[in-house]
C-alpha cells in the first residue's frame, strides 16, 4: 500500500480554535507593520480539542510547520516572514506561482515527520500541526514530542483542528464552517486577521454562488461520488466518511459522498463496497506531483487502474468516463483551495449552472 505521508490520526489530539479574539496586528495585505503592539488583538487564546487553553500575548516569531499545507496557509496569510522550518515540505512547483518560490527558501527540518530532536532544537516560538500525532508514522523520525516537551522548549504546539481533529467529531461535516474558523484563529495569532477576513470572504462567495446554482437539488437528484484516494493504495481503497473535510467539499457542490454513511474521517473499504454504491462520478484524488507532466502522468495512471482493474471497470462512472482530476490536497486538507474544489466540481457535475 501507498504510504499516506500527510495524514495520521489518534484519539489524543489537538486542534486550533479562536476564543472570541480581535482582528490582529499586521495588515498581510497592505504590508502595514506598524501597529505590532501586544495591546493589538492582543492577548489571543486558542482552545484544543479537549478544551485546554494556549494564550498568545503578542505574534509568533519563529514559527515552524508540520506540513506543506500548514506553510501555506501561512504564506496566504502573510505570515510567511515568520516561518523558519517546515517538515514534509512542498515540492517545487507544488503550490501556486506566486506562494511557490517563497516556500521553496523555508528551511527543510524533516522530508517528512521533522525528528524530535531537532524540532524542539529549532528555536522556534510556535509549532504548527495540520494533522494529528504522526509519532507512529516511522522509528526514524523518534517519538513525537510530549506537551512537557514542548513547553519545556519554549514552543506553544496548536493544530488546524478542522483536520487534526475530524476523527473525533460526533456529527457529520456540512460546510467549511471549521476551516474557516481555523483561517480565522490562525490570522489572529499571527496578527494577520485583516487578510484572514479577506480569505474566509473569498471562500464564502465562490461557496455561496455554487449553493445559489445547484444548493436547491433534491438529494435524490445529486449524483453519487467517489473520492479514490489512488495515493493511499489499491489493494484495499481508503474512503472518505462524513468527517473529513472532503465530506463538505463533495456536499457544497451539489453531490452524495458514496461513503457518507461512514462515521470517521477515514476508513478502509473493500472493492465490493465501492461496487456496491456503483458511484455516477470519481475524483482521481493524487496528490501534486509538482508540475503538470507529473501531475498527468499520476491522473493517468489512476484512471487506468480504474479501467484495467476486473473489480472496477464496470462501475457506470468507468464506463461512463466520469472522472475529475482534482487533487487530494485541496480536497481532503484544510485550507483555502477548498472551496476551489468546491467550485470545480460543481461545474463538471452541473455543467452550465455554476459560472
Amino acid at each position: 500500500m501507498r504510504s499516506r505521508v500527510w495524514c495520521g490520526t489518534t484519539a489524543a489530539v489537538l486542534g486550533l480554535l479562536a476564543a472570541g479574539c480581535g482582528g490582529g496586528a499586521k495588515d498581510s495585505a497592505s504590508g502595514d507593520t506598524a501597529a505590532k503592539s501586544v495591546s493589538d488583538g492582543y492577548p489571543v487564546t486558542v482552545t484544543d480539542c479537549a478544551g485546554a487553553k494556549t494564550t498568545f500575548a503578542a505574534a509568533p516569531k519563529k514559527i515552524v510547520t508540520s506540513n506543506a499545507s500548514s506553510l501555506e496557509l501561512l504564506l496566504r496569510l502573510g505570515a510567511g516572514d515568520e516561518v523558519i522550518g517546515t517538515g514534509f515540505p512542498p515540492g517545487k512547483g507544488t503550490l501556486p506561482a506566486a506562494l511557490d518560490a517563497r516556500a521553496q527558501k523555508v528551511t527543510v527540518l524533516g522530508r517528512a515527520v521533522i525528528p524530535k530532536e531537532k524540532l524542539l532544537g529549532s528555536g522556534a516560538d510556535l509549532y504548527l500541526d495540520t494533522f494529528a500525532s504522526m509519532g507512529g508514522m516511522g522509528g526514524a523520525a523518534g517519538d513525537a514530542p510530549t506537551e512537557a516537551e514542548y513547553k519545556a522548549a519554549g514552543i506553544k504546539h496548536i493544530y488546524l483542528k478542522s483536520t487534526a481533529c475530524a476523527s473525533t467529531l460526533k456529527s457529520p461535516v456540512p460546510d467549511l464552517s471549521a476551516v474557516e474558523d481555523d483561517i480565522t484563529s490562525l490570522g489572529a495569532v499571527t496578527g494577520t486577521g485583516a487578510k484572514a477576513k479577506e480569505l474566509v470572504a473569498g471562500m464564502k462567495k465562490k461557496v455561496d454562488a455554487v449553493q445559489t446554482a445547484v444548493g436547491g437539488t433534491a438529494r435524490s437528484k445529486r449524483p453519487t461520488y467517489f473520492f479514490f484516494d489512488y495515493d493511499a493504495g489499491t489493494k484495499q481503497p481508503s474512503v472518505v466518511c462524513n468527517r473529513q473535510v472532503a465530506n463538505a467539499v463533495i456536499t457544497l457542490a451539489g453531490a452524495r459522498n458514496a461513503f457518507a454513511d461512514c462515521d470517521g474521517d477515514y476508513q478502509q473499504v473493500g472493492w465490493e463496497d465501492v461496487i456496491s454504491k456503483n458511484p455516477d462520478w470519481i475524483q482521481l484524488g493524487v496528490r501534486n506531483r509538482g508540475s503538470e507532466a507529473a501531475n498527468k502522468k499520476a491522473f493517468d495512471g489512476a484512471e487506468k487502474w480504474l479501467r484495467t482493474n476486473a473489480a472496477t471497470k464496470g462501475l457506470k462512472a468507468v464506463k461512463d468516463g466520469h472522472f475529475l482530476r482534482i487533487g487530494s490536497e485541496q480536497t481532503t486538507i484544510a485550507g483555502v483551495t477548498n472551496a476551489d474544489t468546491v467550485q470545480q466540481i460543481a461545474k463538471t457535475l452541473y455543467p452550465g449552472k455554476v459560472g
